[in-house]
């Protein structure tokens, strides 16, 4: 049997109808509903043209308006490429361009500015959800045509493109994974039969490859996803209480937000399982979380878009080994390169760069995907990131990895967060400068800072350079510190 995406769709709405299938404040889609407006938008988007291979660009908020654009696509053959909502124009221009988009899907909140990026694309527009706007509404063409007959392609396989993600391009010129519709099912797929469904609460908006894995996952089991319209601990704990939900997989900074709540505001008995992940976890979250939710299992996973889950740590070894990443999940080979690379192999990995052969082979080297990041392996094979690749910091002629100085400089009193980076110099090289979130009313100094790395850092490691901010940048699907943002403010001598 192949493994295409529109399959599981049709599957669920043949065995559990009436079942939830996706939901997001009041609003629920059961599986019955949108397998049945999968098949319509579908069919309204042949009959605009749009065939297998094509690649379909949708920039909207979060919103299950966007579901059966999904599971339209996937049935047609056709490729989904969600665009991150938050971009600018010119940022959604050089995306959409490199897309070579057949067709813009927008919603009201980004009509007009898609409306002129069709316009100049030359490629037609579609809307979606409530609102004016221009192009074709593609709600309303669908109702039109709606009907019981199922969209298929004959000539789709499993190996066929199902969707593209895009990366930051905060770095650098932004560039297109490319996921197949058997890497995206075999990602989603829970492996064993486990005893109830799914009812996962989603903490990503639905332009990020997470949100899709966590909802594909649970739509593997029959159970449903519950997005929200922001990661804020209230939208995140009112769903779980509204849905039952029994999953729920958060970043650390939003985990954090959720233990600073009134924990006795919401009924979140019905979780079982809570996890975290895509950036460095700290042990006395894993303790905190442990404390909260004594009854749930926790897991920590290490993973990115080009290669999916990579490593998870299992909850009987988070206490155990806290700050590891765990071992390789099931199909995944990994291994350390001479530089100490962390490289995966497996079903999982990207097909490529849309459209960008270089990146691709300077990513994917011999089956291996380079991840970037460096690693470690201990005696029993677990896996410890110890930073980035391209973020080595040379000093004095010295190398420094930022995350390693961060783990030190984190558990200062005085310190609520921080970002190690290097900034420019003609003498070091680069001098290492702390850029630090105080804790409110505490009193920081350089000094202070380099004393308390007496005996646990090398000199050269230590900090030279003290910056004090309200804030550090960070993305907004993933939280993830912006090093290069950071480094270019502070090497400009702008605030950071």
């Amino acid at each position: 049997m192949a493994l295409l995406i529109g399959e599981i769709f049709r599957r669920n709405a043949a065995s559990f109808p009436e079942r939830a299938a996706a939901s997001m404040g009041d609003a629920v889609l059961t599986y019955a509903e949108l397998n049945a407006a999968g098949n319509a938008v579908g069919h309204a988007l042949h009959e605009i043209g749009i065939r297998r291979g094509d690649r379909v660009v949708c920039w909207a908020d979060t919103a299950l308006e966007i579901l059966p654009v999904f599971v339209g696509l996937a049935k047609l053959g056709a490729v989904f490429a969600p665009l991150n909502a938050r971009l600018g124009v010119d940022e959604a221009r050089e995306v959409l361009s490199l897309a070579s988009a057949s067709l813009l899907v927008a919603d009201a909140a980004h009509a007009k500015e898609a409306s002129l990026l069709a316009r100049d694309e030359g490629i037609p527009l579609c809307r979606i959800g409530e609102g004016a706007g221009s192009g074709v509404d593609l709600t309303a063409a669908a109702r039109e045509l709606e009907s019981d007959e199922e969209v298929s392609t004959s000539e789709l396989v499993e190996a066929d493109p199902h969707v593209i993600f895009f990366t930051s391009g905060s770095t650098g010129r932004p560039k297109g994974v490319v996921l197949s519709h058997r890497v995206n099912w075999l990602r989603g797929h829970q492996g064993v039969f486990i005893d109830e469904p799914e009812r996962s609460v989603c903490m990503f908006p639905l332009f990020h490859m997470a949100a899709f894995t966590l909802a594909l996952a649970a739509w593997q089991t029959g159970g449903e996803i519950a997005f929200v319209a922001s990661p804020s601990a209230d939208e995140l704990l009112s769903a779980v209480e509204r849905r039952r939900g029994n999953r729920l997989y958060c970043i650390p900074a939003v985990w954090a937000r959720i233990l600073a709540a009134d924990a006795a505001a919401y009924d979140i008995s019905s979780l079982t399982r809570i996890d975290t992940g895509t950036s460095a976890t700290p042990p006395e979250l894993l303790h905190a979380l442990k404390k909260r939710f004594p009854v749930a299992t926790l897991r920590v996973y290490y993973g990115s878009t080009e290669g999916g889950a990579g490593s998870a740590l299992s909850d009987r070894d988070v206490l155990r080994k806290p700050g590891s990443v765990g071992l390789p999940v099931p199909g995944v080979e990994l291994r350390l390169s001479a530089e100490g690379e962390v490289c995966l192999r497996g079903e999982l990995l990207m097909d490529g760069y849309f459209d960008d052969p270089q990146a691709t082979r300077a990513s994917l080297v011999e089956g291996w995907y380079r991840t970037g990041d460096l690693g470690s392996l201990d005696d029993e094979g677990y896996l410890w990131i110890t930073g980035r690749l391209r973020e080595i910091l040379r000093t004095g002629g010295e190398s420094v990895a930022p995350g390693e100085v961060e783990a030190v400089l984190a558990d200062h009193p005085a310190v609520a967060e921080v970002a190690v980076v290097g900034i420019p110099d003609p003498q070091w090289g680069e001098v290492i400068c702390a850029v630090v979130v105080p804790k409110a009313g505490a009193e920081l100094d350089l000094e202070g800072l380099q004393q308390h790395c007496e005996g646990r850092l090398a000199r050269f490691k230590r900090p030279r350079r003290l910056e004090l901010v309200e804030s550090l940048p960070r993305t907004a699907a993933t939280g993830q510190i912006q090093r290069t943002l950071l480094t270019e403010r502070l090497a400009t001598r702008q605030h950071p």
